[in-house]
């Protein structure tokens, strides 16, 4: 198997992408699907605030404001949010620790086409008959009531993709723990693999309670049951516990690997070592202890009583102490530093203040009786933006700038950037700061329309031409990307010449297995530590150089999820009379998953070896391989 780099066709670039196990060409099929479904959920965004831009305004239905409503949250947060920043994590991480890829690259390449199936699954709903249309947390009062198949896409969808994610998660904690290089000891590991490593296990704690829900939800509405049904003895309420006890991680989950991003840029362009490296760590963990012990937050208008308000209540305002130390370590970090102000720092240094404003709202939701004012008004739709906007989103476009040239070998126009970066975040305060106040004002979520009585008219029209100005944002991202692409001018090991950590030690794209010799780390930023002593290669090394063990593409883990998603429309329909082929089209569906299942099994796949010989002649190359084999 060489390692030379053939210039392939079309069709063989495609078909090595849908077989990869690479861990940095599954980064970039998260990006890319992340991406789409970005941009869908952004449309959405757009015809919500068109709709809601005058009084009395008919350009959308009440019944499409609901389905576009409920779409523009479940896409943003499982299809935008969490993807986007698994291409961060699987293109960084496994290079920050100095691993040649992931512990199990196979189910790498299963996580990514799970979600890629759920995803469409679920957002072929608007095609089928109407898409879901309950809210976001589909809640089951209403959720059993939906008419249709709404619901239905959702409670599959979910499921498919909630099971890739989970696998991802799994994939990322053993990775960490077994595959450091040797002198990585935890307290050396960069802050963005710490990150990494703390929302995977949220991951892997909170997703299964999802699951659950979501299996409950599936058998009331498609076989009869009733967990949920209180006219049949269910309770309607363990929804929204199961719901909220994986929905609180879920933000964590968002929001680390983005704080992760962010501790990565202010010591590159701060030219600094993280200042408080152990507290930011250990404020990592503690998010991630405590982020089990607030989802009641969310339910403090059900009546759950005083006590287990009280209790949530105090949980909340103690969560906020460890992200408070955060920002006082980042601001810190930039104090007295030599700051360069690039693209992704300026995303980094407007994150701040947007994410602080977002956390204190949500410590003025942690007083139940506060929160019983505030509860379901637009308030809380202008906190959770503040957080997940504020914090998520522009970690994720900062990561996308300063990851770009690790990923692609090329760099994004740093104007055009700028100007992305002033829209973006002029748009986002111009929308959700007002929205704070219509909150206020009593203006409640969700409503598809308001009377030119109430006042509210003007700050709508604000909110909407702020959206605008984000559609704006990101269109110029859009050209940044594409015009990048075309000029193709290539960059080397570390383009923004004060890279800390291994990844910026290695070409850029780095060859399909990372690292010819396994490095040798001496320290937090260990890159930083050899550039400082002169080490014109960055690395030391651990090992001689000889030959490298590296994993086969398979095909299998996509066709294992198109057997998921060919058996959920099975189920969609298993109860529809006018369907009699649901459940052939059920069995079809699981036959080739637990087939290809069977096949991966009884197959011997060895993998393959890159001889010494071949290792040297790429590095005369300069090691710029494009990883196609």
């Amino acid at each position: 198997m060489s390692s030379l780099a053939q210039k392939k066709g079309f069709g063989a670039v495609i078909w090595d992408y849908l077989t990869t196990v690479d861990h940095k060409k599954i980064a970039i099929l998260y990006l890319i699907s992340g991406g789409f479904f970005f941009l869908v959920g952004g449309l959405e965004a757009m015809m919500i605030r068109i709709q809601l831009m005058k009084a009395g305004n008919d350009f959308l239905s009440a019944g499409l404001y609901n389905e576009i409503i409920t779409m523009h949250g479940t896409t943003m947060i499982f299809l935008a949010a969490m993807p986007l920043l698994l291409a961060f994590m699987n293109a960084v991480m496994p290079l920050q620790i100095g691993a040649r890829d992931v512990a199990f690259p196979f189910l790498n390449s299963l996580g990514f086409w799970l979600f890629f199936f759920g995803g469409i699954f679920l957002n072929l709903s608007w095609f089928m008959g109407g898409a879901p249309d309950a809210g976001w947390t589909n809640y089951a009062s209403l959720a059993l009531a939906s008419e249709g198949h709404g619901i239905d896409f959702y409670s599959l969808g979910l499921t498919i993709s909630g099971f890739g994610t989970l696998i991802a998660g799994i994939n990322f904690l053993v990775t960490i723990i077994n595959m450091r290089a040797p002198g990585m000891t935890y307290m050396r590991m960069p802050l963005f693999t710490w990150t990494t490593f703390v929302a995977s296990a949220l991951i892997l704690l909170a997703f299964p309670p999802l699951t659950i829900g979501l299996f409950f939800m599936v058998f009331d509405r498609l076989f009869g049951a009733n967990f949920f049904a209180v006219n049949m003895g269910g309770n309607t309420i363990i929804w929204e516990h199961l719901f909220w006890i994986f929905g609180h991680p879920e933000v964590y989950i968002l929001i680390l690997p983005a704080f992760g991003i962010f501790s990565e840029i202010f010591a590159i362009f701060s030219r600094k070592r993280l200042f408080g490296y152990t507290a930011l760590v250990f404020a990592t963990i503690l998010i991630g202890f405590y982020g089990f012990m607030v989802w009641a937050h969310h339910m403090f208008t059900v009546g759950l009583g005083p006590t287990a308000n009280a209790v949530f209540a105090l949980a909340t305002m103690i969560i906020a102490v460890p992200t408070g130390i955060k920002i006082f370590n980042w601001l810190l970090t930039i104090w007295g530093g030599s700051i360069s102000f690039t693209v992704p720092m300026v995303y980094a240094v407007a994150f701040i203040p947007s994410f602080v404003a977002g956390g204190v709202t949500g410590v003025m939701q942690a007083m139940a009786p506060l929160d019983y004012q505030l509860h379901d008004s637009y308030f809380i739709v202008a906190h959770f933006h503040y957080v997940i906007v504020g914090g998520v989103v522009l970690g994720i476009l900062a990561g996308t700038h300063l990851y770009w040239p690790k990923m692609f070998g090329t760099m994004l126009s740093e104007k055009l950037g700028m100007i992305t970066f002033w829209f973006f975040f002029i748009g986002f305060h111009l929308t959700f700061f007002i929205q704070h106040f219509l909150g206020l004002m009593g203006m409640p979520r969700r409503v598809y329309t308001f009377g030119a009585d109430q006042g509210w008219d003007l700050f709508n029209m604000i909110s909407s031409v702020g959206a605008l100005f984000m559609a704006i944002g990101v269109l110029v991202l859009l050209v940044n990307v594409v015009l990048t692409t075309v000029k193709n001018v290539r960059v080397g090991n570390d383009p923004w010449g004060d890279g800390r950590t291994l990844e910026w030690a290695i070409p850029s794209p780095p060859p399909f297995y990372n690292f010819a010799q396994t490095p040798l780390v001496r320290g937090l930023d260990t890159y930083w530590i050899e550039k400082m002593e002169g080490n014109k290669e960055g690395m030391v090394y651990a090992e001689p150089l000889g030959d490298v063990h590296m994993p086969n593409g398979s095909i299998i883990p996509l066709i294992m999820s198109f057997g998921m998603f060919v058996a959920a429309f099975g189920a969609l329909y298993f109860l529809d009379d006018t369907k009699p082929w649901a459940l052939a089209v059920l069995i079809i569906g699981l036959g080739i998953t637990f087939g290809s299942m069977l096949v991966r099994s009884l197959k011997d796949d060895l993998g393959f070896h890159i001889t010494k010989e071949e290792l040297i002649e790429d590095a005369k190359r300069g090691g710029n391989t494009d990883g196609l084999k």
